[in-house]
């Protein structure tokens, strides 16, 4: 048996990499039995059958993994968010944030179509940007044909293991030809009817990108919370997390009980109005799931 990294899932295939080539192999009828599923990125132990095909033996213990899109051990999130076509929505970059932090995926955000923003807009942009910078957030902002964007990513994206993903429409796949050229995936008009793109990915695939591995994975709308608890979307919110560590009573979610630091912060503005409310949104939506058994 040899041992290496599964790249691409493709048609109930999934392409192992090891020593520079890749293997089509079929994953053990063992693991649909435990109800298990090889994703992108994880270590697997493999055997090889004829020249390039073979199959999944073993999967090593992940360190994470996300549903949407499926991929496992994965460092950073490169979340591409426009600025406009479609317009840039706080409340659905915080869902992705929320995830993120609850997978320990670090998030970087970036924003495209600066150029289509008028100096109003770019002023009301430029204080959310301050916001999330001072939580602790890495944010890049774009334009088309910025000659600078390389040179920024792709030191980030060295030794990581990075998810590119984002709304449908906000120049993922434009991004990815800008940092792997020779892909020259095709990009999609928006849809001016719908406000969005259609989205042109069908699988996911980590793809080489000097010394790390980037992956483009399917557009979609929002991330869910099936997998966080209203206990722990406190610790989702980075300056939520760390301001609640004084309030009165453990286990505080910062809604009606008595000396809540959150509260007070927000009050005070060192907590965003608006990122409060999203959490106080995202709780509900928590709170009204049906229960699992």
């Amino acid at each position: 048996m040899a041992q290496g990294q599964i790249r691409k899932a493709l048609s109930g295939y999934y392409y192992v990499y090891h020593e520079g080539e890749l293997i089509q192999c079929r994953g053990r009828g063992v693991f649909r039995n435990r109800g298990e599923a090889p994703l992108v990125g994880d270590i697997v132990d493999y055997t090889k059958e004829g020249e390039s095909d073979g199959y999944i033996m073993k999967i090593y213990p992940r360190f994470n993994e996300l549903v949407r899109p499926p991929i496992a051990n994965v460092d950073q999130a490169l979340l591409v968010f426009s600025v406009k076509e479609p317009d840039f929505s706080t409340l659905l970059l915080d869902r992705f944030l929320v995830v993120l932090e609850s997978y320990r995926v670090k998030p970087i955000i970036c924003l495209t179509k600066m150029d289509l923003l008028e100096d109003e807009e770019l002023a009301g942009l430029q204080k959310y940007i301050e916001d999330y910078r001072k939580i602790g957030y890495m944010v890049i902002d774009t334009f088309k044909n910025d000659e600078t964007l390389l040179k920024s990513l792709h030191p980030i994206l060295q030794g990581k293991t990075s998810v590119l993903a984002g709304q449908s429409g906000v120049g993922k796949s434009t991004l990815l030809n800008t940092l792997i050229p020779e892909l020259q995936l095709k990009t999609n008009d928006i849809s001016q009817s719908l406000g969005r793109g259609k989205h042109t990915t069908r699988h996911v695939e980590l793809i080489d990108i000097g010394n790390g591995l980037l992956a483009d994975t399917p557009g979609f709308s929002s991330f869910d919370f099936d997998t966080i608890e209203k206990e722990e979307l406190t610790y989702c919110f980075p300056e939520i997390a760390s301001i609640s560590e004084n309030c009165k009573f453990r286990g505080c979610l910062h809604l009606k009980e008595p000396k809540c630091a959150v509260k007070d912060a927000v009050d005070q503005g060192e907590v965003t109005q608006y990122r409060y409310e999203h959490y106080l949104e995202f709780l509900q939506e928590i709170s009204d799931r049906k229960p699992r058994y």
